[in-house]
């Protein structure tokens, strides 16, 4: 833990530093570019008055506030695009809860609205997802949709699935003794969906000591997210306050340049051999011609690979959690869904086939009901324009972060019947949520995925896996409340928004193990 004269410190600091920000702002702003033809600008959203010295404390060291009920209470005074500012008007952040302005935002005006903080960049640097919007951000998001996840490519990575559906089965039965004891299933989940990223990003020939050491060194970055978020705030400062923390960021990246650049170095010597397909293969044969032809550093595909292993191992695996909890809770819907899946592949041995999951209707509407009702994420990354402009009548000023409430937008009860129940019967035909688009082109009626310019560009290999995966779990598990571990979906937030109390249920065999009918990839 840090000293509390660190915290002390930073506080009056910030706190003074804020002032000047805001004396700077106020000057620009005076004779600034961005006046309508009266002279005047648009106000800010609306939102509480900051607090002069006591808001900053109080968020700085206040680890255990709960953001989102302060802010759905902000939403329910002042509307759903409001202004927060916890640590001075000078630093500002703008939020959307509305579905409405989000798709005005988001897809209508994508093009302004898709860029990220440059604060973003501090602790994050070199990927995708905080990249600024621009040419290199679309040469990389390019290779990465035309490549890895490029439908006939995410077919050929079939055979990984199975056998990490099989070990994974396997823990299962191991770990509950046929169903007797009950079994912690986030853990296992985390780890199946590495697993596959992993295969994904190196090939499927990576030792698996050095599968668990990179995982090791996964786990421990996102333990570690939050406290890191500090060096997004004057980091200048931050790095020497928060001196033993940086420092264990710094290690972190070290790590991951340890262990993933031999595996770069051996696709890049292997490269001829015809060893298969994977995300690093496209990496190294990817050129920016907006930036005179160059080829990625390694430092870039340090960061890309790391940024891919972390963006959809935990995103998936929690999602994947949730569905599995809410199928616990209501048997009788993990019934139906069972009922379900054997009518479309019988008695036959073996998994059930990625061919087969278009005839599972039920199947789609519990993925979807779940991706709702607790998305894995309750707000997108922020967002930022580069230019002033104007959203729904208030000033939008260039660079603040803009975040977007994914978890209160799928709850919109001008959308959604009781949008509080795990209800999946309401994307059948005649439900609410019949056809919902999840890309938002046309109408937001949730977006577990973002929308716009920044879609999640593995929307479709996340739906893939987790209908392949509950439908198989489903097959072969009956999956019970064990005795003294009643389902509690309270949420607590930490890198995703996973169960406050971790989920243990018991695990019944209804099949002969998959091991054996599985073949290795």
């Amino acid at each position: 833990m840090e000293d509390w004269l660190f915290y002390a410190l930073t506080t009056l600091l910030c706190y003074l530093l804020c002032l000047l920000l805001l004396r700077a702002s106020a000057r620009n702003s005076a004779g600034g570019k961005g006046h309508s033809a009266g002279g005047a600008l648009p106000p800010l959203p609306p939102g509480p008055t900051p607090l002069p010295l006591v808001g900053p404390l109080l968020f700085l060291l206040r680890p255990d506030l709960d953001v989102e009920a302060v802010l759905r209470r902000i939403a329910r005074e002042h509307g759903p695009v409001f202004t927060y500012a916890p640590l001075g008007k000078a630093l500002p952040t703008i939020f959307v809860a509305s579905r409405a302005a989000a798709h005005r935002a988001l897809v209508q005006r994508g093009a302004a609205f898709a860029s990220r903080p440059a604060s973003s960049a501090v602790v994050n640097a070199g990927g995708i997802i905080f990249s600024p919007y621009g040419a290199t951000w679309r040469a990389l998001r390019r290779n990465l949709t035309a490549g890895v996840l490029n439908p006939s490519r995410l077919r050929a990575f079939s055979p990984t699935r199975r056998r990490v559906l099989s070990i994974l089965a396997s823990r299962f039965r191991a770990a509950g003794a046929g169903g007797e004891r009950p079994v912690a299933v986030m853990e296992p989940f985390q780890h199946a969906m590495f697993r596959l990223l992993m295969c994904m990003c190196f090939g499927d020939r990576v030792e698996d000591a050095r599968v668990q050491d990179i995982e090791a060194t996964h786990q421990e970055r996102i333990a570690s997210f939050h406290s890191f978020e500090v060096f997004s705030f004057l980091p200048a400062l931050t790095k020497v306050l928060f001196r033993r923390r940086w420092k264990k960021l710094v290690s972190l990246r070290w790590r991951e340049e340890e262990l993933f650049l031999p595996l770069v170095q051996a696709r890049r010597d292997a490269a001829a051999d015809g060893n298969g397909y994977c995300y690093v293969d496209s990496m190294l044969k990817l050129t920016i011609p907006e930036d005179g032809g160059r080829a990625l550093t390694n430092d870039e595909i340090v960061s890309l690979c790391s940024e891919f292993l972390i963006a959809g191992a935990d995103t998936t695996a929690t999602a994947l959690l949730w569905i599995m909890a809410n199928l616990v809770k209501y048997p009788a819907m993990q019934d139906r869904l069972r009922d379900e899946v054997a009518g479309v592949v019988g008695a036959a041995d073996g998994a059930v086939r990625e061919e087969d999951l278009q005839a599972m209707p039920y199947l789609k509407t519990v993925v979807l009901e779940g991706l709702r009702r607790q998305p894995p994420g309750h707000f997108l990354i922020p967002h930022t324009v580069p230019e002033d402009t104007t959203l729904d009548g208030y000033r939008v000023p260039a660079g603040v972060p803009i975040n977007f409430a994914v978890g209160d937008i799928g709850l919109d009860e001008e959308v959604w019947d009781a949008p509080l129940e795990f209800r999946p019967e309401r994307f059948l035909t005649g439900g609410e949520g019949e056809g919902v688009d999840l890309t938002g082109s046309k109408e937001i009626k949730m977006m577990p995925f973002g929308a716009g310019r920044r879609v999640c560009p593995g929307m479709a290999l996340a739906l893939l896996q987790l209908e392949y995966f509950v439908a198989n779990l489903v097959r072969e598990f009956r999956w019970c409340e064990a005795d003294g571990e009643e389902v509690d979906l309270t949420e607590k937030i930490e890198l995703t928004v996973v169960m406050k109390r971790p989920l243990k249920v018991k695990a019944v065999p209804l099949r002969s193990p998959l091991a054996a009918t599985i073949p290795a990839a």
